[in-house]
């Protein structure tokens, strides 16, 4: 009996440990076929799965340019935006990776049946079965086209803001079940969707953004360097505030003539950079996920049952503008 409780006791505890790969890709040019696209989302994936990743993120937008840089009429604006998802156009990605055993995130494009147009990412499981979906609520830029202005920022005139909320979902057994959540670019500036998901035990929050270069609304306030460090700082900082991973994976370099940030990262409950991307094109990052990492931050500093005192956050819900007080 001695002996047994002895092995029991030195027995090896149950890990919740998971090799997830951030594959940053470079530009989408608009004249690229989707053949061409999708062929560069299945060689990253397999580089993924060849180092051992089991959940890989794709940036926003992943099998498309950034169309809403362009003015155009919605016929041909129609032809960037999946109806269904899966469909023969990408179902290549999805059978990849079910034979790989290999889950992921991937931003896109989304017509409803009712002819709703969405910037929507999923999260599909190793069996190819999605797991979540979730639509972008922090919708960036103008509905009005701006004259004299070389690119746009259209994603108001384009795409409607997310109805989904901010849904929390769990990965399969076999990842740990963790707690996993969504956002998409300009999501990841807010900390109000992290915190929702922040109140549901968020574990991994996966993002992916196609982010200017320059500064989307005009002028010369922005720089590629301040832009890229304020992405990261927003996810370093809102992974720490919620005590959760978090990767942030980028769409960059040159799309016909303008420059998208780099910068896609993974990032630790305590906030710290454990991987970074180096380039501008496409490119795989690493990192061995320890859900029970998140437990620091969740049950000490971040414990919301203790510390959290909802009575007094009500102008975050109720107000919108910011408004000074007299003066």
């Amino acid at each position: 009996m001695a002996a047994m409780m002895r092995r029991i006791i030195g027995a090896p505890c149950m890990t919740r440990i998971l090799r997830v790969a951030g594959a940053q890709t470079g530009p989408i040019q608009r004249a690229d076929t989707r053949r061409q696209t999708l062929d560069r989302l299945i060689a990253l994936l397999e580089q993924a799965a060849a180092a051992g990743a089991k959940m890989v993120v794709f940036p926003e937008l992943a099998l498309t340019t950034f169309f809403p840089r362009w003015p155009m009429e919605r016929q041909e604006l129609d032809t960037w935006f999946e109806r269904t998802m899966p469909n023969p156009h990408c179902q290549a990605l999805f059978d990849r990776a079910r034979d790989l055993g290999v889950g992921f995130y991937l931003g896109y494009a989304e017509l409803t049946e009712q002819g709703q147009h969405f910037n929507t990412a999923i999260t599909v499981g190793p069996d190819g079965q999605v797991l979540g979906k979730y639509r972008k609520i922090h919708l960036p830029g103008s509905v009005e086209i701006k004259d004299r202005q070389k690119y746009q920022q259209l994603e108001k005139r384009y795409f409607e803001y997310g109805d989904l909320g901010f849904p929390a979902f769990r990965g399969p057994k076999d990842w740990g079940s963790p707690v996993l959540g969504m956002l998409i670019c300009n999501d990841r500036r807010w900390p109000e969707g992290w915190r929702c998901y922040g109140l549901q035990g968020v574990e991994l929050m996966l993002m992916g953004y196609n982010s200017a270069a320059y500064d989307p609304n005009g002028g010369e306030g922005e720089s590629a360097e301040l832009r890229t460090f304020h992405s990261t700082l927003a996810a370093q900082s809102n992974a720490y505030m919620n005590a959760t991973w978090a990767v942030s994976v980028a769409k960059a370099g040159n799309e016909d003539g303008a420059g998208l940030i780099g910068g896609s990262v993974i990032i630790d409950p305590n906030g710290i950079i454990v991987a970074q991307a180096k380039t501008l094109g496409d490119e795989i990052i690493l990192a061995d996920v320890d859900f029970d990492a998140c437990k620091q931050g969740k049950e000490k500093m971040f414990n919301f049952a203790q510390h959290r005192r909802p009575q007094w956050y009500g102008r975050i819900v109720e107000q919108v503008g910011a408004e000074a007080p007299p003066a």
